[in-house]
């Protein structure tokens, strides 16, 4: 255990491969790799308290919020920033206010899923089994997968094409994909150990890089800009803009708790829950505010507009003009900064496939890292002109199912369980888990109530055409409000019936 300035790095154990069926050329390939002393070998089984840290320091809290902060003060979260005045048509104030609250609101969500982790030893999509129930969990098992490889992919697309833009284009952003996706799958295939390593220095660059582009483009930024159309238009455009930049921080909370496993069930609560609001919420709105910053300089300022044109990752190389090489190598660290960003999700994603099914989990985590490596390199090579179209579309909808998902798990914990608790040890146990009726019922109804207020290029809901000229995006709150409403009822009946 590496105890480098009071942060421990957790203890990962081998697991035997005997789940993996007779001996054969890849169980044997699997044995020799994992018994390596930085592979982590574990999946999704539960992780025992004598398998955990024995002490929780000021350090290993620290090290929670470093995670995360290495993880979002990055420059995908700094092309969602750009989008309030790029896209919305908001002003500097409005985009700016409208990104830290929706970071910080989202980042609550993510930090109460965390505290699950020490509490239960259990990966965030296993805990899922317990409010959602064995079966429906895995519809969030795939749903996650989906967030987590669509962010493999947007980091892999921004960080070609940051690259790119440093080469003068003489790398074609392909190749930069490349170096991005190889980067992360190297530490993703090792585990916890490497992760833990990797996220605790990471950070460091990036927040260098970051004051940097605050130093070089603020004084591009327009901070006069305003936000322009009718009042209905306007509202709708806020609306749409706080849910994006919400959905863009509760999206990690599917994984909150995957990263906490080996600390032990001692672990303080409200520290667990501190650090991760803080590590997350700090980070994403400072990326935030640079790109509200940026995107709000590329109105008027013809050279951002034109770097724009060609790539958010360009605008934001552009920040840098008049630094020289010194700005191009910056440029070369916020790329390489997306790996931080991307390795968690792709961790998160290898969990996802687990659970899945008996014969997933049986394949072990580091296989299924490679497979996600391998799908979103190949959708960001399909998508790589199309960033914005992602984040728009793919990223609010993402955050429809994870709201009304967080929905749920409040109601059970704070109406349901809040004398009993959970028996994490139940985790496999079918027959000692919730049935699953209420909560999938809620979840569903949730959907059709986001569907029908959603606002997207492939479809406009009814509800959210009564929103202003450019509609507004109404899918989180109107699927987590029929959520809110139908779950009570629905498991109290579930309860009466099954009594489970």
């Amino acid at each position: 255990m590496d105890e480098e300035k009071g942060i421990q790095t957790p203890t990962v154990t081998s697991e035997p491969s005997s789940s993996l069926g007779p001996q054969n050329a890849f169980t044997r390939f699997n044995d020799r790799f994992t018994s390596l002393d930085l592979v982590e070998a574990r999946g999704i089984e539960r992780v025992p308290e004598s398998q955990r840290m024995k002490d929780v320091t000021a350090g290993d809290y620290m090290q929670m919020a470093l995670l995360w902060f290495s993880t979002n003060i990055t420059a995908n979260n700094m092309a969602v920033g750009m989008l309030g005045p790029l896209d919305y048509s908001l002003g500097f104030v409005d985009s700016a206010l409208l990104a830290t609250f929706g970071a910080l609101l989202g980042a609550a969500g993510v930090a109460y899923m965390g505290t699950f982790g020490p509490a239960s030893g259990n990966r965030t999509m296993v805990i899922a089994r317990f409010f959602m129930g064995y079966w429906p969990s895995k519809l969030c098992a795939l749903l996650n997968i989906c967030i987590m490889l669509g962010y493999g992919m947007v980091d892999c697309v921004v960080g070609g094409q940051i690259l790119s833009a440093v080469s003068g284009g003489g790398m074609s952003v392909v190749v930069g994909i490349v170096i991005i996706a190889i980067i992360t799958w190297v530490v993703v295939l090792f585990g916890m150990r490497v992760f833990h390593i990797y996220e605790r220095w990471a950070w460091i660059p990036q927040l260098i890089a970051a004051f940097v582009l605050v130093g070089s483009a603020g004084p591009k930024f327009d901070t006069s800009i305003q936000t322009t159309g009718d009042a209905a238009t306007v509202a709708g455009n806020r609306l749409s803009f706080f849910s994006l930049c919400l959905s863009a921080s509760v999206a990690w909370a599917p994984a909150g708790a995957d990263f906490y496993v080996y600390f032990p069930e001692k672990t303080a609560k409200w520290k667990t829950f501190t650090m991760t609001f803080l590590g997350v919420g700090l980070s994403l709105t400072f990326a935030n505010l640079l790109g509200v910053g940026l995107g709000s300089g590329a109105i008027n300022n013809a050279t951002w507009a034109a770097a724009n044109d060609t790539s958010a990752g360009a605008l934001i190389l552009a920040g840098y003009d008049g630094l020289g090489g010194f700005g191009k190598f910056l440029g070369v660290l916020v790329a390489l900064g997306l790996i931080a960003n991307n390795i968690p999700g792709t961790y998160s994603a290898s969990l996802g496939f687990q659970i899945l099914g008996r014969y997933a989990e049986r394949l072990p985590r580091w296989f299924w890292s490679c497979v996600g490596v391998i799908i979103y390199f190949v959708c960001a090579l399909a998508g790589r002109n199309h960033l914005y179209d992602i984040f728009e579309d793919w990223l609010a909808l993402m955050g429809y199912w994870v709201c009304i998902y967080l929905t749920i798990c409040l109601e059970e914990q704070f109406i349901f369980r809040w004398n009993t608790g959970f028996v994490w040890e139940d985790w496999a146990d079918q027959s000692k888990l919730p049935i699953g009726i209420a909560a999938l019922s809620a979840f569903l109804i949730g959907w059709a109530g986001s569907i029908v207020s959603m606002d997207e290029v492939y479809y406009v809901g009814p509800i959210a055409k009564m929103v202003g000229d450019d509609y507004a995006d109404l899918g989180i709150w109107v699927g987590s409000g029929f959520a809110l409403i139908v779950y009570p009822p629905l498991r109290w009946l579930e309860l009466k019936k099954f009594g489970r």
